[in-house]
């Protein structure tokens, strides 16, 4: 093959610096979960899992699973084509409709991923507002970055909830030229949480529009599991929400909710949702089922048994001196500091304790900031946990890891 010898090189710098990705096998049981079984070259044992974005085990529900399961047997595998190309369901039709009444919209627009879904409607606002400068948190998910990067406006990094350094960006810049803030909610790896009142305040000042990525808090957070923005009644001051169906509603794909007339134009314009074949009908009527049913009673109760389990992990990991980092929501990452170390600590609690975590590192995070990210839900008792801990001491010790004061 031609310029091979570049590829090598390149996995050889990963390699060398610490942070080659080694993927794991997984066999989650119906039922069992967070239990699965790994797959290994020398045979399978069973595990723990310890960092899944399905927060609150949706998955495994049995509503999702039937809905599912009927759509199969009514409408077959895919969707068979593109959204305007024969490839729109009337699953496709209400699930839309379910995340903009979710989210207090009047349009939305199904995507096949929540990377897809930031990526074509970032890229796409630049050029449907000439002159556009868009307003960044510098921790952004790489999705924002990309459909920033490929919007062709002009782009301003403002310092991660440096509401201050934001308002200085602005005041530099030409009052006249159309605005957009783009911000988080959930901070993913760090677990904190974005001022989105004082970055509506500061749209509204400077007639910006404002793009929050709720992809950590949809079905986690707010009555209905709309969201950080539900739960602070913010919900209005938002322009365009994008979401997942990915983590806590445990199916996959992404969506954005916003004005009618904006979700039209972005669904007219968008290259990344126009050509690409639709989300099948069997995911959109699982992730149908999963936002109905956490909008309920039971949506509330299982959130608020994973905010007791995350809280009760944190609570258990500073007890035993361990590095938790500060948090304020459902994350709980464990400072590392190393690459190295973090995967081998990763390893180690996978191949000797049946404990998986994956390690982040660069690029996910900056260097020096490598770390294990826990997300402990409903499902994830006590004992666990109390082995989890005693586990990662364990390790700590051999690998000669710092402990917390």
């Amino acid at each position: 093959m031609k310029h091979l010898k570049a590829f090598e090189d390149a996995l050889t710098s990963i390699r060398d610096e610490g942070r080659y990705r080694v993927f794991v096998d997984l066999h989650r049981h119906r039922g069992r979960f967070p239990k699965a079984t790994a797959r290994f070259e020398d045979g399978e044992r069973e595990i723990t899992v310890w960092c899944s974005n399905d927060y609150l085990g949706m998955g495994q529900d049995d509503d999702v699973l039937t809905g599912m399961h009927e759509a199969i047997d009514s409408f077959g595998a895919g969707s068979g084509g593109t959204r305007n190309i024969s490839g729109t369901t009337r699953f496709h039709v209400e699930l839309e409709n379910e995340l903009a009444d979710l989210h207090g919209k009047s349009g939305a627009l199904l995507f096949t991923s929540g990377y897809v879904a930031n990526d074509a409607t970032l890229s796409t606002l630049g050029k449907i507002l000439p002159g556009l400068i868009i307003y960044s948190d510098e921790l952004n998910h790489a999705s924002m970055i990309e459909g920033i990067r490929r919007s062709g406006a002009d782009r301003r990094i403002f310092r991660h909830n440096d509401v201050e350094h934001l308002r200085a960006l602005i005041e530099n810049d030409d009052a006249d030229r159309p605005k957009l803030i783009a911000f988080e909610s959930v901070y993913s790896m760090d677990g904190d949480i974005g001022p989105i009142e004082a970055l509506c305040d500061l749209a509204d000042e400077f007639n910006a529009l404002t793009y929050l990525d709720e992809v950590h808090a949809v079905g986690m957070y707010g009555e209905e599991g709309a969201g950080v923005a539900q739960r602070e009644g913010l919900m209005d001051r938002i322009d365009i929400i994008e979401g997942t169906l990915g983590k806590a509603f445990g199916v996959m794909g992404g969506y954005i909710a916003a004005h009618e007339s904006v979700i039209d134009a972005i669904r007219s314009m968008a290259s990344g949702f126009i050509f690409t074949t639709s989300t099948c009908p069997v995911m959109a009527a699982g992730a149908l089922n999963s936002i109905r049913k956490l909008r309920g009673e039971e949506g509330r109760r299982l959130r608020a048994d994973h905010q007791a389990k995350a809280a009760l992990l944190k609570e258990k990991f500073r007890k035993a001196g361990l590095p938790v980092m500060d948090s304020v929501t459902h994350i709980v990452p464990l400072l590392v500091g190393d690459p190295e170390k973090c995967k081998a600590l990763s390893d180690t609690l996978l191949f000797d304790f049946g404990i998986y975590v994956q390690p982040i590192n660069y690029p996910t995070v900056p260097r020096g900031t490598e770390r294990l990210r826990f997300t402990p839900g409903p499902v994830h008792d006590e004992a666990m946990m109390d082995e989890l801990v005693s586990a990662i001491l364990a390790v700590w010790k051999q690998l000669g890891l710092e402990q917390a004061a």
